[in-house]
């Protein structure tokens, strides 16, 4: 069996355990908003239990914005404020990271999506198989025969998503039609501006005919009707959405076999976080302690890695201006 690299898309899953918790927002004696940070342990100790990865990385966004962003000002600029609670996530959860020995990596000037794109190309190459820790719907378009999403499910659980599960899922050819897919819709979520009048159907026959969006765009004027001239009025903003679509794969960013290798954790600097953060029953679970005292009884999400975590357009990742500013770095196992 070939070595598994897990690649974990941060704030895709920060969102997420922040949400799960929504009703029922758990806060510490301080004041302080730990939903996102006590969802999120949960997800990566089930990981952990039930994968036992070979190698894994978590993957974040920069502060300050991306090439994206430089060159499409409209890029994601609708978001709202990221949430306080989440900004307060963001530097604990990177401390857990180096409690648990698990290599927090960020590129300057690269979405974590770019970083996934890149490494799972390069661990692919290598022989490994990689998969993806993400409910975004767009690294569709990087999965191969080695690279494949470990996606979350409303409801609970988790689904694998292969070749074939894109194919049928998206309505497409091949995985690679994610891009004219997402140039043709557009999305809402990250402002990229698609076709106007394009729906979901509309773009998977579209796409059934001509492969490609350059080829769609080649033959416009030979579509007859409404549909020719929403294609040829929204020519350029289809192009934009293209470029704007497309996971990046050449982040200047190395991988060797074994970079990302699974280490124990450093239970001492796990213990005294947990205490700090005041996860009484999670230190007993995680490290087989007794808790020092007798918990407060809070209801747990289901055991499940994803189980109770909905489905929202929040769960993406925040508007750069809004993440916590940061020291930009590549962090490896070797920083830790």
């Amino acid at each position: 069996m070939a070595q598994r690299l897990f690649l974990l898309d941060a704030y895709a899953l920060i969102y997420r355990a922040y949400y799960a918790f929504i009703k029922a927002p758990r806060f510490d004696s301080k004041g302080r908003n730990t939903s996102a940070v006590f969802g999120f342990v949960l997800m990566l100790e089930d990981l952990l239990s039930k994968e036992n990865p070979e190698e894994i990385a978590v993957v974040f966004d920069p502060a300050g914005g991306t090439f994206r962003h430089r060159e499409y000002p409209a890029y994601k600029a609708q978001r709202e404020e990221t949430p306080e609670g989440i900004r307060i996530a963001v530097p604990l959860i990177r401390e857990l990271l180096a409690a648990y020995r698990i290599p927090a990596v960020e590129v300057p000037d690269f979405e974590a999506d770019d970083v996934i794109g890149t490494l799972s190309d390069l661990a692919a190459h290598a022989g490994h198989e990689v998969l993806m820790v993400t409910p975004d719907k767009d690294y569709g378009q990087l999965v191969t025969e080695h690279v494949r999403m470990y996606r979350p499910m409303q409801g609970g659980g988790y689904e694998i998503w292969g070749e074939a599960e894109i194919r049928e899922k998206f309505g497409l050819a091949s995985p690679a039609q994610v891009i004219d897919y997402l140039a043709l819709l557009g999305d809402k979520v990250d402002n990229i501006p698609g076709c106007k009048g394009i729906g979901e159907k509309g773009a998977q026959k579209l796409l059934s005919e001509y492969g490609t969006v350059e080829n769609l765009l080649a033959h416009a004027s030979e579509i007859k009707g409404a549909t020719g001239k929403k294609l040829i009025e929204g020519a350029d903003d289809i192009r934009l959405s293209y470029y704007l679509a497309t996971i990046r794969r050449d982040v200047p960013i190395s991988y060797t076999a074994g970079d990302y290798a699974r280490r124990e954790k450093d239970e001492e600097a796990v213990r005294r976080l947990f205490e700090e953060l005041e996860f009484r029953t999670l230190l007993s679970r995680v490290l087989g302690t007794a808790p020092a005292a007798t918990p407060k009884k809070v209801a747990l999400p289901p055991d499940d890695l994803f189980a109770g975590l909905e489905e929202t357009e929040e769960a993406e990742t925040p508007a750069p201006t809004d993440v916590p500013q940061m020291r930009i770095e590549v962090l490896t196992p070797t920083t830790l």
